[in-house]
């Protein structure tokens, strides 16, 4: 799985004129499953994602956790972070997990973050989104999950 993780003051996603999901403090997580994902993958970026330390603590340096500060998470499927740009013009998606096997690992990854007490909104799987979001530093993560060790 791939993660793209903004340190965000608030978020939200809209779906047809509806706000879907929205946030506070905290992180707007747009998440990518590759083909041939597993839990094994979701529970390795909810486990990494709960336990990053990139909020300030009180001398401003990042060492406080999302569970360290309350913050909540807002999870949006994007399969385009998949895309292969390497070649031509056009992107493929090809690594990217067919829906049916995406959609229950972004679904696997949020219980495994609320079960850890954390507050976790998601956009419409599926569906086009609209994101707003005010990123926060501004701080970006990457997160993968082929590539943590």
């Amino acid at each position: 799985m791939r993660l793209v993780v903004q340190r965000v003051t608030r978020a939200s996603v809209t779906v047809e004129g509806e706000i879907a999901g929205k946030i506070g403090k905290g992180y707007m997580v747009l998440a990518g499953a590759e083909a041939g994902d597993t839990e094994a993958d979701a529970r390795l970026c909810a486990d990494k994602l709960a336990g990053l330390r990139v909020f300030e603590d009180d001398e401003g340096k990042m060492n406080l956790s999302i569970e360290d500060v309350g913050g909540e998470i807002l999870l949006v499927s994007q399969f385009t972070l998949l895309g292969d740009a390497r070649h031509g013009r056009r992107p493929s998606f090809i690594a990217a997990a067919r829906p049916e096997a995406a959609e229950p690992l972004l679904v696997k990854m949020q219980e495994i973050l609320e079960n850890r007490g954390l507050h976790v909104e998601t956009g419409r799987f599926r569906t086009h989104m609209e994101v707003e979001l005010v990123n926060d530093g501004p701080v970006t993560i990457l997160i993968d999950s082929r590539k943590v060790f």
